[in-house]
């Protein structure tokens, strides 16, 4: 920006301002702004509403791209330009989404830049901020690309006429200006043109008029006017005698003036600063002499102390490679051991299990209780089967005496009988 100028620092505003105007021919604000509901540019600088960014209502101003606001806001906006005019120029190019990789994107638009033979000499991470001059520059050269692509042409500008407004000048009887001169002496001429003329009056009057020259003269070579009365008359009609002209700002003459005026005053200043310029230039001339000496110099003192830094840069290098080696077998290691760690716990579990169970006495308890309780059992059933086979003897030792009483018997009752 230095060896620019000291304006170098405002020229992405004018670019910006060029942008505008080749966007705007190109229709933006329908065919790219509105289908992905962004808010088109505009001249006058406007707030954005809170949490709106570049979607929903609103304009944003004409600096938006070199003035940082919201550096996500503004690089997506860059990418969404940039591709439509990239597609607008004749080459097909893919829309951009919010997640996609901003250094891909980057890439690509440079890549369709230089094959419109742009040249690019700053570095891709200029444009990821989303503002600043870079960003301004490329969307420029697309819009250039764009316009030439669509058969547009300028056109010479048609400048309106401007009527001259006429200015009200109040009339002094004290004061003549020049236009009422300059009326008087043409209607004058205009009167006398009118009126026909005679030769013979014609001859009279002059005959009269050269009369009255001589007698005219005849006075002033000896005149008999008083000087005070002269003077008197001198001071009453001095008003009247008072021409008064009146300057006019949109007249061409004093702005050449002016143009001249600042002109002197310029070779007038730059006669005393350009020593001074150049005082200041031979000074910094020699400091930076005296710097590239010095540093050549420091250059050769340290040059052994380089070579030693470069050495041991080495040997580091090659100490954490090693050590990378290194780290790598112990992680190794390390993951062995994890997993032998877990064999030995799951062990170690399933030794402890059996342990506990082959010392609990529980099961030998319940065995216990349960050749108990089959004992009584048992006791009780053979209790049992004692009182059903004495139930069963005894009923057969009385069927065996009902039996024998029958047979000695010498006749059986009737009511008997039936019974069987």
């Amino acid at each position: 920006a230095t060896e620019r100028g000291p304006g170098a620092a405002y020229h992405m505003f004018v670019l910006m301002e060029d942008l505008l105007d080749k966007l705007k021919l190109l229709s933006y604000e329908e065919e790219a702004l509105r289908r992905h509901n962004m808010r088109p540019l505009s001249r006058c600088p406007s707030p954005a509403p809170a949490g709106g960014g570049a979607r929903g209502r609103g304009r944003l101003h004409a600096h938006y791209f070199a003035l940082p606001t919201n550096p996500g806001e503004q690089f997506f906006m860059f990418c969404t330009l940039a591709a439509w005019l990239i597609t607008k120029a004749g080459h097909p190019f893919e829309q951009p989404q919010e997640y996609d990789d901003p250094n891909a994107i980057i890439s690509n638009v440079l890549s369709e830049l230089r094959s419109f033979g742009r040249p690019v000499d700053f570095p891709p991470s200029k444009l990821k901020a989303g503002y600043g001059e870079q960003v301004c520059y490329v969307l420029d050269c697309l819009a250039e690309e764009a316009l030439k692509y669509t058969g547009f042409s300028w056109k010479r500008p048609a400048y309106p006429t401007e009527e001259l407004e006429e200015e009200e000048i109040t009339e002094d009887d004290a004061e003549l200006t020049l236009n009422k001169l300059e009326e008087d002496v043409a209607e004058e001429e205009s009167d006398s043109e009118e009126d026909f003329i005679d030769l013979n009056v014609l001859k009279a009057q002059t005959y009269r008029s050269d009369m009255n020259d001589t007698a005219k003269q005849d006075e002033i070579l000896q005149s008999t006017t008083d000087a005070a009365e002269w003077n008197l008359e001198v001071e009453r009609v001095l008003p009247q005698l008072k021409v008064t002209v009146r300057t006019d700002n949109k007249d061409w003459r004093i702005h050449v003036d002016q143009m001249h005026q600042h002109k002197d005053g310029i070779e007038s200043s730059l006669k005393e600063t350009r020593g001074y310029l150049d005082k200041l230039h031979n000074e910094i001339s020699r400091t930076l002499e005296k710097i590239n000496s010095r540093e050549k110099y420091i250059n050769n003192q340290l040059e052994h102390l380089v070579q030693e830094y470069r050495s041991a840069q080495a040997l580091l290098s090659e100490a954490k490679e090693k050590y990378q080696e290194g780290s790598g077998g112990v992680n190794e290691r390390i993951r062995v051991l994890s997993e032998i760690t877990e064999v030995l716990e799951r062990v170690k579990q399933e030794t402890e299990e059996k342990g506990s169970s082959m010392t609990d006495g529980a099961p030998l308890v319940k065995i216990k209780q349960a050749l108990t309780k089959l004992k009584q059992e048992t006791i009780q059933m053979d209790i049992q089967i004692g009182v059903m086979e004495h139930t069963l003897l005894q009923s057969k030792l009385k069927e065996k005496s009902n039996m024998t009483r029958d047979m000695h018997a010498t006749m059986i009752p009737e009511a008997t009988v039936g019974t069987y």
